[in-house]
């Protein structure tokens, strides 16, 4: 199993314990205690995935291969994309900020296209058809493979949604962007200009 798998999978396993330790005690101080032992544990955790193998810039982009996310679409293969400025999102359905990035990055992409940009976004929701329920809603123009299982997330080192990595023509790592807030759309697009004009 994965990093990223195995920090979702404590996630919900401590939340279920949780709601169940919230109906059989009422105390406040225990629900309190587990609270704080839950978080520890997921720092512990998390700490020890970030820490096993984390792709930092300067870093060379790892080889992926992953199936489309579209039944019938062909594979997503980095040794294809040789040449491209690419921008790698990682992005899950119940990811509050990836459904407000991923829109942004569509625009992103239909404005630099034509100059080499290519953005991929890679689902990691499992079951899949929770991310291509999305997709029924809010259609996107750039390549979409998908990652069930967590393998490209691991390969990545990504502990948290969204990750994103922008990465020059020659293979090499210039941007890691973990989360999305207000304004970040603005920073992301100087630092594709830049890899742009410089390639």
């Amino acid at each position: 199993m994965s990093c990223y798998r195995k920090i979702a999978f404590a996630k919900n396993m401590h939340n279920d314990a949780h709601s169940d330790l919230q109906i059989n005690n009422s105390e406040k101080g225990t629900t309190m205690i587990f609270q704080r032992l839950r978080a520890i544990f997921l720092l512990g955790l998390t700490l020890s995935c970030a820490t096993s193998f984390a792709l930092e810039e300067g870093d060379t982009i790892p080889e992926f291969n992953l199936a489309s996310i579209y039944e019938g679409q062909p594979n997503i293969q980095l040794s294809n994309l040789e040449g491209k400025t690419l921008y790698i999102d990682f992005w899950a359905s119940w990811c509050a900020p990836c459904i407000t990035s991923l829109p942004l990055y569509n625009e992103l992409y239909d404005k630099y296209k034509d100059n080499g940009l290519e953005v991929i976004a890679i689902n990691v929701d499992n079951p899949i058809e929770d991310g291509l329920d999305f997709l029924l809603d809010t259609p996107l123009d750039f390549l979409i493979p998908q990652d069930p299982e967590g393998d490209a997330a691991e390969l990545f080192g990504v502990i948290g949604m969204p990750s994103s990595y922008l990465v020059s023509p020659d293979g090499n790592v210039e941007l890691v962007h973990m989360g999305f807030r207000n304004g970040d759309i603005n920073v992301i697009e100087e630092e594709i200009k830049k890899v742009l004009q410089e390639n």
